[in-house]
């Protein structure tokens, strides 16, 4: 692959509560129109799906900012605590819904929320038509859910990540390091969230400025390039 001249940081950002700015771009565009689009939702919930570490849950928290909602982990959901874990909260968010879900549990939170006329915001790897659901009224609601994807970060939104997270560490990243470091690693935040961290240990470790061949060697190092 051809390294571009230089990458465009030119994107819109929304912040979000106790996580870094989530930055606005065509991979997620769809994604944040929905969410600037609430509470005007067609339904009462919405499904956000896409690989690990596109920024579900960064996205996720910009919408518990402006909702109020409540953030359940879908592993905590069963029948019995639906109701005490929702309290009075208007929204909810079960993150990785597709994975640990209880489905009499998702559906009692389905039909809570449709009570108080609240929202729910479900992440997931798929989409709900690809989960295994058995429960069939589970099932009928899923389908019925407005699906949209987050696809892996391009580069330049990659590029722009990883520059506010080397500014985090008080470290200004040079334009060569940075392009290397983009056109090389795994396109999602969790691959430039650890080539990162594995660069300013190295650095610090080796009292070596940030170059072109220590990243390379870093790279091959721990197996991201």
């Amino acid at each position: 692959m051809t390294a571009p001249a230089q990458l465009s940081f030119d994107f819109d950002v929304r912040p979000a509560m106790g996580q870094e700015d989530f930055l606005v771009a065509p991979c997620n565009e769809d994604a944040v129109a929905w969410i600037d689009s609430w509470p005007a939702w067609p339904a009462s919930a919405i499904c956000v799906y896409g690989p690990p570490g596109c920024g579900k849950t960064h996205l996720a928290n910009v919408w518990r900012t402006r909702s109020g909602a409540v953030n359940i982990a879908a592993g905590r959901l069963d029948a019995t605590n639906v109701a005490d874990m929702l309290s009075d909260a208007p929204a909810c968010i079960v993150e990785d819904a597709d994975a640990a879900a209880e489905e009499t549990a998702l559906l009692h939170l389905f039909n809570l929320l449709a009570e108080r006329r609240g929202h729910l915001l479900l992440t997931a790897a798929q989409p709900p038509a690809r989960w295994d659901i058995k429960l069939d009224d589970l099932r009928s609601r899923l389908l019925a859910v407005p699906a949209v994807a987050i696809g892996a970060p391009d580069e330049g939104l990659l590029g722009a990540v990883m520059i506010k997270m080397f500014a985090d560490r008080q470290i200004q990243v040079p334009q060569d390091v940075l392009m290397y470091l983009v056109m090389r690693i795994e396109r999602s935040f969790a691959s430039a969230r650890r080539a990162v961290e594995e660069l300013d240990r190295a650095a610090l470790s080796a009292h070596r400025r940030l170059t072109v061949p220590l990243a390379r060697e870093v790279l091959n190092d721990q197996n991201m390039a």
